[in-house]
């Protein structure tokens, strides 16, 4: 059994990258899988003008807000959770573009098919036919891509569904083009 080397996987780590770039530009920007993911504010500027009253700076906020479980177990931190609201606030920098965040995603995309690549390695040989290379590669992927979301819904009650279907597809892609362009195995002569 000849052993595939990560060098050989070059062009499939960039190529599923590029691709898997290109489907979430396809999931968000025109099928709008995400679409439900978000919601408007009833008074959307009224909120705005209350949260920019208060100088709040960028970050991650929980409400009602707790250090540690003692505090969670207070009669004040419960009598706050259930009269409620009960949620959570990301502030970003005002004005702040995209590109910080989608050369993010490419470099993540570039790491999880690398790890995704490597992983091959130890398990697919060398000249393996297209449906054991895509079954391998296809599954990771979907893994990867799949399960990273879960958690957060479960924590944060965001919506699955957009995520579990770009997982599919970007496990899917990923197996394919791996597959079309796994390396041959050495002739020996």
């Amino acid at each position: 059994m000849a052993e595939v080397g990560l060098v050989g996987l070059w062009l499939p780590i960039v190529l599923s990258s590029v691709a898997l770039f290109f489907l979430g530009f396809l999931s968000f920007m025109v099928l709008g899988f995400h679409k439900a993911d978000w919601s408007e504010l009833p008074d959307e500027d009224a909120f705005a003008t209350a949260v920019r009253d208060l100088n709040i700076p960028v970050g991650n906020y929980m409400f009602p807000y707790c250090a540690d479980a003692e505090q969670m177990n207070s009669e004040a931190f419960i009598q706050k959770q259930q009269q409620g609201p009960v949620g959570l606030v990301q502030l970003w920098q005002p004005g702040s573009g995209m590109g910080k965040q989608l050369a993010c995603q490419f470099v993540f995309l570039l790491v999880t098919t690398f790890c995704i690549g490597y992983l091959a390695t130890l398990g697919v040989p060398a000249g393996a036919d297209f449906m054991q290379v895509f079954r391998f590669v296809g599954t990771a992927g979907m893994l990867i891509y799949t399960a990273a979301n879960v958690p957060t819904t479960i924590w944060f009650q965001s919506r699955l569904t957009g995520h579990v279907i770009d997982g599919v597809l970007n496990g899917l892609a990923t197996g394919i083009i791996f597959a079309l362009l796994w390396p041959e195995a050495p002739t020996t002569g």
